[in-house]
């Protein structure tokens, strides 16, 4: 147990200093007024002017236009799979329905798979479509929190920033350098990197046995620091692959959670409030925490009708180790649990356990994650998201005490709340009206390799993972048909632009107003009392919200189990 709480404390402590490292970096990159070379080049290339201001609507028209134009790269390049080049496994095209799926998946930042990426993606496609889409993808969320904070920031002005300059500076200076420095130490640890596309060896008993290889580093670089998380195997990070030693594991997770942390640093440093990006890290950090400890006590307790079962001894053994049922040995269950807590905290979606064999408490965590979908959240959107609370909360406590609603020193008026709340209900609107949806059609039981909760579980994830643009799943549903594929495709689409746009909006409303001096009814947002009281709505608004589908799930599972209730 001391060893676990060390390791715990040392990996939180690492990502703290990283992310005041990368919270430096990513400010000079927002606010530098220099081009590089390749940047020059590259407006020239595209016709871009780089001094061109942007108000919210046009930066975020860019935004989605740029992004919709990449998605459909992407959709028609996988229907075309079976031409492409770099296929010497003549591996077919994808169907319409999953080439849709897969395109507003990775564009989405989500890196849902429907699909497994060995047996169906030939080289050509896992780079060209899935790794290309995984860095405009994640470096998209980063541009849109930098116009959010930009837009924070200024007063007066309509100027929210210029999306190509941003984007391409993020991309260049920020997404490729550290991804080919982490390609490099993940090569060093053993992962393949090459443009063949198997390997065969021969076993013990003379047999030749093939290997799927391929661009793997470069992919699993990506996919940590973009947030991403979609695997080049089926079997994700669990496979030796993808995740080959215990280092790999740690920055894995240093990865995911290494922009997400920097994003309050780099906050406070463009509005000069450094506490106030302290204390917005803190809401994060208490919130992880929480679902942290809460997973490792239920993986680490397992199954309690095992327990009973006492009188075998094998099935005894296996508990007094914890539910490690879908888990790897080598990473047991603390490097796991923290895992599993960190890839749905910053929304990634890679997994080195099955979450579908978690205990119904510890699926419980990475759903209710996925719901609030402000415990770090994935690059750029989850910062964005933790304010949009922000703001729900200097409203709802400047209505219960009486005093003005102000944030950062601007009024909180009602066009602003209309706005965050349209964020605020884009996202459980999706998810629990797709998942009512599924539980209505047809050919859902189908799909469904299990029955009562768990198997309900299985559906609201995967909707809860596409809204939230996570990508991981419960595994135990067959997602791969045209309804699943298109709905969950819409679900992906809905949980990104029709939450990120929104709060464009509201930037681009605040940086209009006037910065007015704070006065004795101001609300101070740069304490820990305000952090509480942040993590206190999240917790209510997401409460009250998805309670009722929670109560549907793991928590009459759990009830269930300790029960004695078992379902075949």
């Amino acid at each position: 147990m001391l060893s676990t709480l060390l390791e715990f404390t040392l990996v939180l402590g690492l990502m703290t200093g990283l992310a005041v490292l990368m919270g430096k970096w990513l400010t000079r990159v927002f606010t530098g007024d220099r081009h590089a070379l390749p940047e020059r080049c590259t407006f020239r290339l595209l016709g871009i002017d780089p001094r061109e201001s942007m108000g919210w609507a046009r930066y975020g028209s860019a935004l989605l236009l740029s992004n919709a134009a990449m998605m459909l790269l992407g959709y028609l390049v996988l229907r075309l799979q079976a031409v492409m080049p770099i296929n010497p496994l003549a591996l077919a095209a994808q169907s319409p329905d999953l080439a849709f799926n897969t395109a507003a998946s990775f564009i989405t930042n989500t890196n849902w798979q429907a699909y497994s990426g060995e047996t169906s993606l030939s080289n050509f496609s896992q780079m060209a479509v899935i790794t290309f889409l995984m860095f405009v993808g994640a470096t998209s969320g980063v541009v849109a929190a930098a116009g959010f904070i930009r837009g924070l920031s200024r007063s007066s002005s309509a100027d929210i920033g210029n999306f190509w300059v941003d984007f391409t500076r993020t991309l260049y200076r920020v997404m490729l350098p550290l991804c080919v420095i982490m390609a490099l130490v993940y090569v060093w640890q053993g992962m393949p990197q090459t443009f063949a596309s198997q390997a065969l060896a021969t076993t013990l008993e003379g047999a030749q046995q093939q290997l799927i290889v391929g661009a793997v580093a470069s992919f699993e670089s990506i996919k940590h620091i973009g947030t991403n998380g979609g695997g080049f195997f089926s079997m994700n990070a669990a496979h030796p692959f993808e995740n080959p030693t215990p280092l790999t594991n740690i920055l894995h997770i240093l990865s995911m959670l290494l922009i997400p942390s920097a994003l309050t640093y780099t906050f406070g440093s463009m509005l000069l409030q450094r506490r106030q990006g302290w204390v917005f890290f803190g809401t994060f950090l208490v919130m992880f925490i929480g679902f942290l400890a809460l997973v490792y006590g239920a993986e680490q307790t397992g199954n309690p009708l095992l327990t009973q079962a006492g009188a075998n001894q094998t099935l005894s053994i296996e508990q007094s180790g914890g539910n490690m049922e879908g888990k790897e040995l080598r990473f047991g269950i603390a490097d796991s649990s923290l895992f599993i807590a960190t890839t749905t905290a910053a929304t990634t979606g890679s997994v080195n356990t099955m979450h579908d064999s978690l205990t119904p408490m510890g699926g419980f965590v990475p759903l209710a994650q996925m719901m609030l979908n402000c415990v770090f959240g994935g690059d750029g959107v989850g910062f964005i998201n933790l304010i949009q609370y922000a703001l729900l909360t200097v409203f709802l406590v400047g209505m219960m005490i009486g005093r003005s609603p102000e944030f950062l020193g601007k009024k909180i008026e009602a066009r602003e709340m209309k706005l965050v709340m349209l964020s605020v209900l884009a996202h459980p609107t999706s998810i629990l009206g797709f998942t009512a949806l599924a539980a209505l059609w047809p050919d859902t039981m189908a799909s469904l390799n299990n029955l009562g909760p768990h198997g309900f579980s299985e559906v609201l994830y995967a909707y809860t993972s596409g809204t939230a643009n996570n990508g991981s799943a419960f595994a135990g549903l067959n997602a791969n048909t045209p309804f699943f594929n298109t709905t969950i495709g819409l679900a992906m689409l809905i949980g990104r632009f029709f939450t990120m746009l929104p709060m464009l909006a509201v930037a681009g409303s605040l940086a209009m107003k006037k910065t007015v001096p704070a006065g004795a009814g101001t609300i101070p947002t740069a304490t820990p009392l305000f952090m509480l009281l942040v993590v206190f709505v999240v917790l209510v608004v997401g409460g009250l919200t998805f309670l009722p589908a929670l109560a549907l799930g793991p928590l009459v599972e759990q009830l269930q189990l300790l029960s004695g209730q078992t379902y075949n």
